[in-house]
Protein backbone atom coordinates (compact mmCIF):
# COMPACT_ATOMS: atom_id res chain seq x y z
CA UNK A 1 0.00 0.00 0.00
CA UNK A 2 1.32 3.31 -0.99
CA UNK A 3 -0.06 6.17 1.53
CA UNK A 4 -0.31 9.61 -1.16
CA UNK A 5 0.86 12.57 0.90
CA UNK A 6 1.10 16.29 -0.58
CA UNK A 7 -0.17 18.15 2.49
CA UNK A 8 2.34 18.00 4.90
CA UNK A 9 5.98 19.05 5.03
CA UNK A 10 8.59 16.01 3.86
CA UNK A 11 11.30 15.38 6.56
CA UNK A 12 14.01 15.08 4.23
CA UNK A 13 14.16 17.90 1.94
CA UNK A 14 17.06 17.94 -1.35
CA UNK A 15 18.27 21.32 -0.27
CA UNK A 16 19.22 19.77 2.98
CA UNK A 17 21.27 17.31 1.16
CA UNK A 18 23.08 18.87 -1.97
CA UNK A 19 26.97 19.77 -0.83
CA UNK A 20 27.67 22.54 -3.67
CA UNK A 21 25.53 24.57 -6.13
CA UNK A 22 26.43 26.82 -8.49
CA UNK A 23 25.50 30.60 -8.13
CA UNK A 24 22.88 30.67 -11.03
CA UNK A 25 21.72 27.53 -13.06
CA UNK A 26 21.93 27.92 -16.49
CA UNK A 27 18.57 27.95 -17.67
CA UNK A 28 19.51 25.10 -20.41
CA UNK A 29 20.00 21.53 -18.99
CA UNK A 30 20.46 18.46 -20.93
CA UNK A 31 20.83 15.04 -19.28
CA UNK A 32 21.36 11.57 -20.31
CA UNK A 33 21.92 8.34 -19.13
CA UNK A 34 24.76 7.03 -20.74
CA UNK A 35 28.11 7.57 -19.23
CA UNK A 36 29.81 6.64 -21.38
CA UNK A 37 27.97 8.81 -24.01
CA UNK A 38 28.33 12.01 -21.80
CA UNK A 39 31.99 11.18 -21.59
CA UNK A 40 32.50 10.86 -25.48
CA UNK A 41 30.65 13.97 -26.08
CA UNK A 42 32.33 16.32 -23.49
CA UNK A 43 36.00 14.69 -24.65
CA UNK A 44 35.27 17.28 -27.50
CA UNK A 45 33.88 20.00 -26.17
CA UNK A 46 35.56 22.12 -23.76
CA UNK A 47 33.68 22.20 -20.43
CA UNK A 48 33.87 22.87 -16.80
CA UNK A 49 32.70 21.07 -13.29
CA UNK A 50 29.74 24.11 -11.61
CA UNK A 51 27.99 21.64 -8.81
CA UNK A 52 27.86 18.04 -7.91
CA UNK A 53 25.47 15.70 -6.40
CA UNK A 54 25.52 11.97 -5.14
CA UNK A 55 23.83 8.74 -4.65
CA UNK A 56 25.13 6.16 -2.22
CA UNK A 57 27.77 4.93 -5.21
CA UNK A 58 28.26 7.40 -7.97
CA UNK A 59 29.07 10.87 -7.83
CA UNK A 60 27.12 13.39 -10.16
CA UNK A 61 28.78 16.24 -11.35
CA UNK A 62 27.39 18.66 -13.11
CA UNK A 63 29.35 20.05 -16.36
CA UNK A 64 28.97 23.70 -17.95
CA UNK A 65 29.70 24.11 -21.56
CA UNK A 66 29.21 27.30 -23.47
CA UNK A 67 27.67 27.76 -27.49
CA UNK A 68 26.90 30.49 -28.98
CA UNK A 69 27.42 33.00 -25.81
CA UNK A 70 25.04 30.54 -24.52
CA UNK A 71 25.60 28.22 -21.13
CA UNK A 72 24.40 24.29 -20.90
CA UNK A 73 24.41 22.21 -17.90
CA UNK A 74 25.07 18.90 -18.78
CA UNK A 75 24.85 15.78 -15.82
CA UNK A 76 24.33 12.41 -16.11
CA UNK A 77 20.93 10.68 -15.19
CA UNK A 78 20.85 7.70 -13.00
CA UNK A 79 19.25 4.80 -14.68
CA UNK A 80 15.86 3.48 -12.46
CA UNK A 81 13.11 6.11 -11.42
CA UNK A 82 13.68 6.12 -7.56
CA UNK A 83 17.34 7.03 -8.06
CA UNK A 84 16.68 9.34 -11.02
CA UNK A 85 13.86 11.48 -9.54
CA UNK A 86 16.20 11.66 -6.33
CA UNK A 87 19.16 12.97 -8.31
CA UNK A 88 16.44 14.87 -10.27
CA UNK A 89 15.21 16.67 -6.97
CA UNK A 90 18.68 17.48 -6.03
CA UNK A 91 19.30 19.66 -9.30
CA UNK A 92 16.09 21.48 -8.71
CA UNK A 93 16.94 22.27 -5.65
CA UNK A 94 20.06 24.33 -6.73
CA UNK A 95 17.95 25.95 -9.15
CA UNK A 96 17.18 23.46 -12.11
CA UNK A 97 13.83 24.49 -14.04
CA UNK A 98 13.66 23.39 -17.52
CA UNK A 99 14.87 19.81 -18.62
CA UNK A 100 15.81 18.07 -21.62
CA UNK A 101 16.74 14.25 -20.73
CA UNK A 102 17.01 11.62 -22.93
CA UNK A 103 17.72 7.73 -23.21
CA UNK A 104 16.66 4.60 -24.43
CA UNK A 105 13.85 2.49 -24.59
CA UNK A 106 12.93 -0.94 -25.59
CA UNK A 107 10.55 -0.82 -28.54
CA UNK A 108 7.13 -3.47 -28.94
CA UNK A 109 7.09 -2.93 -32.49
CA UNK A 110 9.60 -4.25 -35.02
CA UNK A 111 8.70 -0.79 -36.93
CA UNK A 112 10.54 1.07 -34.63
CA UNK A 113 14.51 1.65 -36.24
CA UNK A 114 17.00 1.05 -34.00
CA UNK A 115 18.34 4.55 -32.43
CA UNK A 116 15.40 6.52 -34.34
CA UNK A 117 13.59 9.04 -31.71
CA UNK A 118 10.33 8.07 -29.74
CA UNK A 119 8.39 11.21 -28.40
CA UNK A 120 6.52 9.74 -25.07
CA UNK A 121 3.05 11.45 -24.73
CA UNK A 122 2.23 9.54 -21.88
CA UNK A 123 3.54 6.79 -19.69
CA UNK A 124 1.53 2.75 -18.00
CA UNK A 125 2.73 3.77 -14.31
CA UNK A 126 3.82 0.23 -13.43
CA UNK A 127 6.96 1.62 -11.08
CA UNK A 128 6.46 3.02 -7.34
CA UNK A 129 8.05 5.78 -7.75
CA UNK A 130 5.49 7.89 -9.34
CA UNK A 131 2.76 7.48 -6.70
CA UNK A 132 4.48 9.60 -4.16
CA UNK A 133 4.36 12.34 -6.70
CA UNK A 134 0.94 12.21 -8.16
CA UNK A 135 -2.41 10.48 -6.95
CA UNK A 136 -2.83 7.31 -8.38
CA UNK A 137 -4.13 6.23 -11.66
CA UNK A 138 -3.46 3.81 -14.50
CA UNK A 139 -0.86 6.12 -16.64
CA UNK A 140 1.36 9.40 -15.94
CA UNK A 141 0.84 12.38 -18.52
CA UNK A 142 4.19 13.80 -20.26
CA UNK A 143 4.96 17.44 -19.45
CA UNK A 144 3.71 18.83 -22.56
CA UNK A 145 5.48 22.38 -22.15
CA UNK A 146 8.23 21.34 -25.02
CA UNK A 147 6.77 18.43 -27.38
CA UNK A 148 4.84 20.70 -29.76
CA UNK A 149 8.16 22.73 -30.30
CA UNK A 150 10.28 19.88 -30.38
CA UNK A 151 7.83 17.85 -33.01
CA UNK A 152 8.36 21.39 -34.86
CA UNK A 153 11.95 21.43 -34.66
CA UNK A 154 12.53 17.63 -35.88
CA UNK A 155 10.04 18.10 -38.65
CA UNK A 156 12.01 21.45 -39.91
CA UNK A 157 15.62 19.24 -39.57
CA UNK A 158 13.94 16.60 -41.51
CA UNK A 159 14.54 13.93 -38.42
CA UNK A 160 11.77 10.63 -38.45
CA UNK A 161 10.11 10.09 -34.71
CA UNK A 162 6.90 8.53 -33.44
CA UNK A 163 5.11 10.27 -30.10
CA UNK A 164 3.16 7.79 -28.04
CA UNK A 165 2.24 5.88 -25.47
CA UNK A 166 4.91 4.42 -23.32
CA UNK A 167 5.40 1.69 -20.36
CA UNK A 168 7.32 2.39 -17.90
CA UNK A 169 8.97 -0.23 -15.02
CA UNK A 170 10.75 -0.89 -12.45
CA UNK A 171 11.76 -4.79 -13.59
CA UNK A 172 12.81 -5.16 -16.85
CA UNK A 173 13.75 -9.18 -16.28
CA UNK A 174 9.56 -9.41 -16.07
CA UNK A 175 8.64 -7.86 -19.09
CA UNK A 176 7.15 -10.95 -19.95
CA UNK A 177 5.78 -12.18 -23.36
CA UNK A 178 1.98 -11.88 -22.37
CA UNK A 179 2.39 -8.40 -21.16
CA UNK A 180 4.69 -7.07 -24.64
CA UNK A 181 1.76 -8.62 -25.93
CA UNK A 182 -0.90 -6.64 -24.02
CA UNK A 183 0.56 -3.56 -24.16
CA UNK A 184 1.35 -3.22 -27.72
CA UNK A 185 -2.46 -4.23 -28.17
CA UNK A 186 -3.00 -1.41 -26.40
CA UNK A 187 -1.62 0.84 -28.66
CA UNK A 188 1.97 1.18 -26.16
CA UNK A 189 4.95 1.99 -28.77
CA UNK A 190 7.96 1.76 -25.94
CA UNK A 191 8.92 0.64 -22.41
CA UNK A 192 11.48 2.29 -20.20
CA UNK A 193 12.49 2.74 -16.52
CA UNK A 194 11.91 6.44 -15.43
CA UNK A 195 9.26 8.51 -18.01
CA UNK A 196 6.37 8.25 -15.58
CA UNK A 197 8.25 8.59 -12.67
CA UNK A 198 10.22 11.93 -13.52
CA UNK A 199 7.13 13.34 -15.46
CA UNK A 200 5.33 13.08 -11.87
CA UNK A 201 8.42 14.50 -9.88
CA UNK A 202 8.50 17.24 -13.06
CA UNK A 203 4.97 18.12 -12.60
CA UNK A 204 4.90 18.03 -8.80
CA UNK A 205 7.33 20.82 -8.75
CA UNK A 206 6.08 22.72 -11.54
CA UNK A 207 9.31 22.46 -13.78
CA UNK A 208 9.64 21.45 -17.23
CA UNK A 209 10.74 18.27 -18.69
CA UNK A 210 11.07 16.74 -22.11
CA UNK A 211 12.01 13.67 -22.21
CA UNK A 212 12.48 11.45 -25.19
CA UNK A 213 14.36 8.42 -26.18
CA UNK A 214 16.19 6.68 -28.75
CA UNK A 215 14.76 3.26 -29.70
CA UNK A 216 17.15 0.04 -28.72
CA UNK A 217 16.11 -3.13 -28.10
CA UNK A 218 13.31 -4.72 -29.93
CA UNK A 219 10.92 -6.93 -27.67
CA UNK A 220 8.48 -7.47 -30.66
CA UNK A 221 9.96 -10.79 -31.63
CA UNK A 222 10.44 -14.72 -30.77
CA UNK A 223 13.36 -13.95 -28.88
CA UNK A 224 15.16 -10.29 -27.23
CA UNK A 225 17.05 -8.41 -29.99
CA UNK A 226 19.29 -6.86 -28.23
CA UNK A 227 20.31 -4.10 -31.32
CA UNK A 228 22.27 -0.68 -29.71
CA UNK A 229 21.31 -1.15 -26.60
CA UNK A 230 24.95 -1.58 -25.09
CA UNK A 231 26.50 2.04 -24.12
CA UNK A 232 29.10 0.69 -26.62
CA UNK A 233 27.19 0.12 -29.84
CA UNK A 234 26.24 2.91 -32.33
CA UNK A 235 27.96 5.47 -30.41
CA UNK A 236 28.30 8.16 -33.43
CA UNK A 237 24.59 7.93 -33.91
CA UNK A 238 23.84 8.49 -30.44
CA UNK A 239 26.16 11.73 -30.58
CA UNK A 240 24.20 12.53 -33.53
CA UNK A 241 21.27 12.70 -31.41
CA UNK A 242 23.36 14.50 -28.83
CA UNK A 243 24.11 17.22 -30.83
CA UNK A 244 20.34 17.51 -32.03
CA UNK A 245 19.43 18.07 -28.52
CA UNK A 246 22.19 20.90 -28.16
CA UNK A 247 20.76 22.41 -31.39
CA UNK A 248 17.57 22.39 -30.55
CA UNK A 249 18.22 24.08 -27.13
CA UNK A 250 20.43 27.03 -28.76
CA UNK A 251 17.75 27.73 -30.97
CA UNK A 252 14.56 27.14 -29.06
CA UNK A 253 12.39 30.23 -27.73
CA UNK A 254 11.46 28.17 -25.15
CA UNK A 255 14.49 28.45 -22.51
Amino acid sequence: MIIFDDKSEPIIKAENCIHSKPDKFPSIAISCYSKKLLNAFLEYNEHKIIAETHSASNEVPVYEIERNGRKIALFCSQVGAPASVGIYEDFIAMGLDKLILFGTCGVLSKDIQDCSIVIPTSSVREEGTSFHYVKASDEMPACTYFIDDFTSYLKRRGVSFVAGKNWTTDVPYRETKDKVAYFKERGVLSVDMEHSAMAACAAFHKKKLLHFFYAADNLDNDTWDKRSLSNSARIDKKLEIFELVIDYALHSKLF
